[in-house]
């Protein structure tokens, strides 16, 4: 790194489900969850792992600006359909050596959050969900 200022800012990330820009998120996470069994080796007192399968998640932050994530969910939901989604992050800071977009696939949501407010304060809703695969489409790669 030759600089602080490559270090790579959040506010110039994207999240897009499927072919819609999800304007209202303000955070995305996803993870890749490592599953171990312990394996024992002879002569040797540490306890070393095997990884035996991975499960992946991740979590959208949004603002609550509309009802069109819960309706986009809750109606197929309602009526006993499992819908999938595809999710794009895309990190483009201007002062990186790039951009970055990873989409996750077989995205399935965790649970569907109907209403959650209090009184003065900004509405927020945080969307869990799991995947099973992603790709990088992008990478960022030090100049």
């Amino acid at each position: 790194m030759d600089k602080g200022s490559r270090i790579i800012s959040g506010t110039w990330g994207e999240v897009w489900l499927d072919d819609d820009y999800v304007s209202e998120a303000y955070g995305l996470q996803l993870k890749v969850n490592y599953n171990k069994e312990d394996v024992n080796i002879c002569r040797q007192m540490a306890v070393d792992s095997k990884v035996t399968s991975v499960k992946m998640t991740g979590s959208i932050s949004m603002h609550k600006v509309s009802s069109r994530m819960a309706r986009k969910i809750g109606e197929e939901i309602k009526n006993g359909k499992d819908i999938r989604f595809q999710i794009i992050s895309k990190l483009a800071d201007p002062d990186s050596y790039g951009t970055e977009r990873i989409a996750v696939k077989n995205v399935s949501m965790d649970d569907l959050t109907l209403a959650d407010w209090e009184v003065a304060k900004k509405g927020t809703i945080t969307a869990p969900f799991t995947f099973t695969d992603y790709e990088f489409l992008d990478a960022i790669e030090e100049r």
